[in-house]
């Protein structure tokens, strides 16, 4: 039997040295039958010309994860602009000559358009022209492990319900360590507007080695059915980054599909790399705000529930964390612009 097509999706904006490292990581993978895209969502830096010459073999990539492969250099860049990617203009019949490990596929947008639209423009591209059977949507700041694209593979095949998979998703560096879980999986308690995450900070020995059914999959990894894309859309651009994954994922549920978190598929991931860290203005204004938006489009009974919640406890914790504690004022306010954004803006 052949092996299922996989179009991999990697958004890069000013962030070339991270994405590098992804790249050289995929081009090891030992799975057969692949694409690689990169959207570049707008970048101000070098980020263009550098992947071109990673790609021509001139920029060797260092990295505790995999030893430099200079034998599949040159690759292969097929480079198109925005407009050209919307209306398909693509030499596929040249691109198919090549080898998998030995072609990408670089798209140029206009500008930043987000996470939710920079991944759509390659989505909309790949269905278009490629025709694969899957998308995987991958951060740029990911390297992964040779084997985690067969084994995604090989769990999603078993199950046809099976709509979205993500594999156990390690930190990349944790005080020195490889082997410390950030994510494996999460189910939604939507009265408090967060998630149960398993395996969250956990150091790895196999306690979370089983498959299981969750109810969010991370967008940073997610193996996603082509059907469920043409069922239940795209990503909701309104969310611009956060969120958005979660809104696709209860989206493909709502139509029956199964998501499912699988173990042997391993990656290790730079949290937070494109939003300059877990305290900036731009993260929080945007985690806060795409909470109340989704909860306005997909839990409407229950946003009574959490502002209750969200009066008693969650608006004087994070009073407490980033104004007393932390004493960031503009982290603050930022904040109270999410929570304003996100329960009065009129469209989400």
């Amino acid at each position: 039997m052949t092996s299922p097509r996989i179009s991999i999706i990697i958004l890069n904006w000013n962030g070339w040295k991270d994405t590098v490292e992804c790249l050289e990581s995929l081009y090891q993978v030992t799975y057969p039958n692949y694409d690689v895209v990169v959207i570049d969502n707008g970048s101000e830096d070098d980020s263009i010309k550098k992947i071109k010459e990673y790609c021509k073999g001139k920029l060797k990539v260092n990295s505790r994860f995999f030893e430099y492969n200079p034998r599949n250099k040159p690759i292969k860049v097929f480079e198109i602009d925005e407009r050209e990617s919307k209306l398909g203009k693509f030499n596929r019949p040249l691109y198919e000559k090549y080898d998998p490990n030995r072609r990408l596929i670089l798209i140029k947008n206009r500008g930043n358009y987000g996470f939710t639209g920079g991944n759509n423009t390659g989505m909309k591209f790949v269905l278009s022209v490629l025709n694969p059977d899957f998308v995987l949507l991958l951060n740029n700041d990911i390297v992964t492990d040779p084997n985690f694209l067969s084994e995604l593979i090989k769990a999603v095949e078993t199950d046809i319900k099976t709509g979205i998979a993500g594999p156990k998703i390690y930190y990349y560096d944790s005080n020195g360590r490889t082997n410390i879980i950030n994510f494996t999986g999460a189910d939604l308690i939507p009265w408090k507007g967060s998630e149960k995450r398993y395996g969250v900070d956990e150091e790895d020995n196999g306690q979370w080695d089983k498959t299981m059914s969750v109810d969010k999959i991370e967008g940073s990894c997610m193996l996603i059915r082509k059907d469920v894309i043409e069922r239940v859309g795209f990503f909701d651009e309104s969310f611009f980054c956060y969120w958005e994954e979660t809104d696709l994922c209860i989206r493909a549920k709502k139509e029956g599909y199964k998501l499912i978190y699988v173990p042997n598929a391993k990656i290790w991931h730079k949290i937070a790399v494109s939003s300059m860290g877990m305290l900036s203005p731009f993260y929080i204004y945007h985690i806060t705000r795409n909470k109340f938006f989704f909860l306005r489009k997909n839990y409407p009974g229950m946003l009574r529930a959490h502002l209750f919640y969200f009066l008693l406890w969650e608006f004087w914790f994070n009073l407490g964390r980033l104004l007393m504690y932390r004493r960031n004022l503009n982290a603050f306010h930022s904040y109270l612009k999410g929570v304003l954004s996100g329960l009065f803006q009129r469209e989400y």
